[in-house]
């Protein structure tokens, strides 16, 4: 397998043109954006538990519980050999990582509500072993360390769950999704006749709502993001495959510490920026295209969405600056709008408007719009799914949404979108993409400079 850093410079020694590399944060004597001490007894990536906002998540599913036990299992390595894997074999179930932060392997957690005071957390381990972690890496093992690191006191080994599990009385709170349908403990206790009930909507209102510790993760995730998107803007030219960009996107991304992509990158040039999961980045560009980038890197387990649109020349024509103008302005309108207790549909309703107002002939006989040119919704939740949970709720401080109006002109081959991720305040809205320009102007200043000039 060849990493992301050693793809591009093949890429980089094969192409036909002259691309400017992407600059790294350590190549400039900064550390990288995602840099952080890693904790080196710890499995995955190595980053330090914020135990504290752990356990304040746990105490407050224990309030909205009030009595019952809840189970949760840990997300298994996949099969490399089987799966199709991208980027790492592993990543933690979502509801399992929430609660600990962890990013250990076939372990399950076991919280019992005795009462609105009374929490007992219990964390179950496999055993380490050291000859399969020569091949695996480092695993948490039911010890000493996994307490310290962890910060829940009470850790058995996986093997002695069924005892501890046998004592359980009252409802039993399980993740039921498709993927923990495959977990036998999961499906014996569904079937068992006890009072089972789902744990995932409680679970997922809790998760609306992004806590200190969850905002910091987005806003590392964002920078990364901004910052491949830079080098991008900075390396575009007439004649570059879409995949040489979305390399050096990605290679912004990994040099300045991402664990990983958020979502497939899309790079679509001329006639490919009007499909919106266009994904495959195989074409070549044409001097004159207008080029979608939807790409967001994760880090900490939370992602970006990020979605830049350039001329891949350096230059707007007139045309591409009228429609990409309007677009800006539905999203500007929506921002000026954002608030707590607005929904994302009311929202999309005032980017509509603004588009309808402003269309004039830009899009024919038809306003802008038009399903037939802004056919997908202004925006959605982002936190450990790039999709993630709330979208129907009202707004409220510390959730973090995404505003991306677009306009697509598939008989002129000119798609433009553009996407920004926002943390809901008291008073409205922080734009947290917002170091990645946003205007026409901004776009072709940094497109026509070189790397290492500062930005103006």
């Amino acid at each position: 397998m060849r990493t992301p850093v050693l793809a591009l410079l093949g890429l980089l020694l094969l192409a036909p043109i002259t691309v400017l590399p992407a600059q790294s944060a350590s190549s400039s004597g900064a550390a990288p954006i995602g840099a952080y001490t890693v904790v080196g007894e710890l499995p995955g990536m190595g980053r330090p538990v914020d135990t504290a906002s752990v356990a304040a998540r746990r105490r407050a599913l224990l309030r909205r519980l009030g009595r019952g036990t809840v189970l949760i299992p840990a997300a298994h390595e996949r099969n490399i050999e089987q799966e199709y894997v991208q980027d790492n074999d592993f990543r933690q179930d979502n509801t399992f990582f929430y609660f600990t932060e962890l990013e250990t392997q076939d372990a399950w957690l076991l919280l019992t509500a005795r009462g609105p005071d009374s929490l007992e957390t219990v964390l179950f381990l496999p055993p380490r072993t050291p000859s399969r972690e020569r091949w695996t890496g480092l695993r948490l093992g039911p010890d000493s360390v996994a307490v310290r690191l962890s910060g829940i006191q009470t850790i058995l080994p996986v093997d002695s769950m069924e005892a501890r599990w046998q004592r359980v009385r009252g409802p039993i709170y399980l993740p039921l999704s498709p993927s923990t349908r495959d977990e036998r403990r999961i499906a014996d206790v569904a079937f068992s006749g006890a009072d089972v009930r789902n744990l995932l909507p409680i679970v997922d209102s809790m998760r609306v709502v992004k806590d200190s510790d969850e905002v910091a993760r987005l806003r590392r995730a964002v920078n990364i993001s901004v910052a491949g998107h830079i080098a991008a803007m900075r390396a575009a030219r007439p004649g570059m495959y879409e995949y040489e960009i979305e390399a050096v996107l990605e290679q912004g991304f990994r040099s300045n510490g991402a664990d990983r992509l958020g979502y497939p990158s899309i790079v679509g040039s001329g006639p490919n920026s009007t499909t919106l999961h266009y994904d495959v980045n195989r074409r070549r560009t044409e001097n004159g295209d207008l080029i979608v980038m939807d790409a967001g890197a994760e880090w900490g387990q939370y992602t970006a969405d990020v979605t830049r649109t350039i001329p891949v020349n350096g230059h707007f024509s007139q045309r591409q600056k009228a429609i990409y103008d309007l677009v800006l302005g539905a999203q500007q309108a929506a921002f000026d709008s954002l608030r707590p207790g607005v929904t994302m549909r009311q929202l999309d309703g005032i980017a509509r408007r603004y588009m309808h107002d402003h269309s004039g002939k830009l899009c024919g006989d038809k306003t802008c719009d038009d399903a037939e040119f802004f056919n997908h919704g202004l925006g959605h939740p982002i936190g450990m799914d790039v999709h993630d949970v709330g979208i129907s709720r009202p707004l409220e401080p510390g959730m973090v949404v995404t505003l991306e109006p677009g306009i697509y002109l598939q008989a002129e081959k000119l798609g433009v979108r553009i996407e920004d991720d926002v943390l809901v305040t008291p008073k409205g809205g922080e734009w947290l993409s917002g170091g990645a320009p946003r205007s026409t102007d901004g776009i072709e200043r940094v497109m026509r400079r070189t790397p290492g000039e500062p930005l103006r």
